[in-house]
């Protein structure tokens, strides 16, 4: 199949290209490069053991760059990543959130069905379940009242994505809901590179580790956990990548509607991550106890049963291999894409 990959030169975007290559997949990728680089597509496309892959610096929210791209290229599915992404910047900048992740999303559906590519599977997230009712989190969880505005543009997105299938079943629809993506790739050569100050856990634990931070804020220590601080579920993203590559084969199926929870079904705290980090890498993350940051729940962890059912998919590393390749690619990039 050739796969539309928008956000494609991002950090979950750039693992899942290296998996669709090698399942035998090709891919366009449209990136508007704001929370991305280039330079990451320059090594996926070494790692795969393949040419240049075709790229576009389009954001999805200019109609007219977007319908050049579709006229250009024949496309079987869309991987759609493209998106702001910051729990924490999205209760800062509401608009900005609503705005990019709502409209760009309506011009991307709206193209794609005028060029007949009805088949979409969608980055989503396990923030639509808001404060969950039920822990470990199975797909039949209730979606809850969001606790921030990136959350909120997840579960609108996903409304008007069932909606859109509802009136048209020629659509083909995967939700995957991620829980909290971790790691790199284990060759060092691709990894998480944010722009500016990390609003994600293993980044800033990286960023601490090799002197680029003075020490990592832990963000309330009073939550009703083991020990006081936020418990997540972190999957590593290659396991998370190869289950895109696998929601594919739902669409190859017919699948209609489809939602799928992308965990590992074991929840850690933020302390065991920086207790796993310095153990198995052997280098220390200074860390203080912050106040808790508005949005943030106390546990969220999944029940990944069903995407092993129908998928034939299950997360295979663990906290261990997490850590490391976290580490493997920060100590090998020490300015991520900037300098390499």
């Amino acid at each position: 199949m050739n796969i539309l990959v928008t956000g494609g030169a991002g950090f979950i975007g750039s693992h899942t290209l290296v998996e669709l290559y090698a399942a035998g997949h090709t891919a366009v990728v449209v990136d508007n490069l704001s929370n991305s680089n280039p330079e990451s597509l320059l090594r996926v496309a070494d790692i795969a053991g393949i040419g240049v892959i075709p790229f576009y610096q389009v954001d999805i929210r200019n109609r007219a760059a977007l319908e050049k791209v579709f006229s250009i290229h024949h496309f079987d599915a869309c991987i759609h990543f493209a998106g702001l992404k910051s729990v924490s910047e999205s209760v800062e900048k509401p608009w900005e959130y609503y705005e990019n992740n709502l409209s760009g999303t309506l011009v991307l559906l709206d193209v794609m069905r005028r060029h007949g590519c009805k088949n979409i599977i969608f980055s989503s997230s396990a923030t639509v379940y808001g404060d969950p009712q039920e822990i470990p989190i199975t797909e039949q969880c209730p979606k809850g009242q969001c606790t921030n505005p990136y959350g909120w543009t997840k579960s609108m997105l996903e409304q008007v994505l069932t909606d859109i299938q509802k009136s048209d079943p020629e659509w083909n629809v995967v939700l995957l809901r991620y829980f909290n993506p971790v790691g790199a790739h284990p060759s060092g050569r691709i990894g998480e590179n944010p722009n500016g100050i990390p609003n994600n856990l293993m980044p800033y634990i990286t960023q601490v580790a090799i002197g680029k931070r003075k020490e990592l804020g832990v963000f309330g220590n009073d939550y009703p956990t083991p020990d006081g601080t936020g418990v997540r579920d972190y999957i590593h993203v290659v396991d998370l990548a190869r289950g895109h590559v696998c929601a594919l084969n739902a669409i190859l199926r017919s699948c209609g509607m489809a939602i799928y929870n992308l965990g590992t079904g074991q929840g850690y705290s933020v302390l065991d991550m920086v207790k796993a980090f310095i153990a198995v890498n052997h280098v220390d993350v200074p860390y203080s106890i912050k106040p808790r940051r508005a949005g943030d729940i106390a546990a969220c962890y999944s029940d990944p049963t069903k995407a092993q059912v129908e998928l034939g998919w299950k997360a295979e590393r663990g906290i261990n291999e997490m850590v490391r390749d976290s580490w493997n690619w920060q100590r090998n990039n020490p300015d991520g894409y900037g300098n390499n």
